[in-house]
Order: C-alpha cells, then structure tokens, then sequence
C-alpha cells in the first residue's frame, strides 16, 4: 500500500513536472512530451490521479502536449448532452468533455 507522504511526494513531483512543461512547450514539444510522460509514469507507479487541470493539457494515449494550436482540435456537440471534444492530430484520440448546464433560478 502507498503511503500518504508517497502519494504527496508524487502529487508536487507531477505539478512540477507540467510547469516545466507548460513553459517549454512552445520552443522544445518533445522535451514537453517527455515531462508529460514522466509525470503519467509517476502518477501510475504512486497510484495517484493527475490533477483535472493538468488532465486537460496532453493527450492521454501519445502524450503530446495541447499548448500548441496544431496539435489539437476543439468542438462543442449538443446531441445526447452537451460536450466538448478534443481531439488530438498526432494519434487521433478523442478526448469527451461533459458539459453542464448552469440552471435557471428565479429569487
């Protein structure tokens, strides 16, 4: 069983890892990518999940970051419920979004 200072240790590891890739994404995408799958690699072995705000910034299946604006595409579908789709233009993984919408209160 993975302790909770492992499992901390890995979290600050997995933030730390995407800052730095976040930062090099424009000028060095395969050192991104690199990052990117050391911090999936880390997260797996320490059983932690990536946080949702680092989630949404790489492909799940090959890695590649969505910082630049080739490497993905973005749509909003409105059939069984709202969602967005992401897709990535490497592998073509598909990433669904859902989508809330916010209700209508009367005070």
């Amino acid at each position: 069983m993975v302790s909770r200072e492992l499992k901390k240790i890995a979290l600050e590891r997995i933030n730390r890892l995407m800052d730095f890739a976040e930062r090099h994404a424009a000028e060095r995408p395969e050192i991104a990518k690199e990052a990117i799958l050391l911090a999936m690699r880390i997260a797996q072995k320490a059983r932690v999940r990536i946080p949702k705000k680092y989630k949404r910034m790489f492909c799940r299946k090959c890695g590649t970051p969505f910082w630049t604006p080739n490497s993905f595409t973005v749509r909003i579908r409105d059939r069984r419920s709202t969602h967005v789709v992401i897709r990535c233009l490497k592998c073509g993984y598909i990433k669904r979004i859902p989508v809330s919408k916010k209700s209508k209160t009367i005070t």
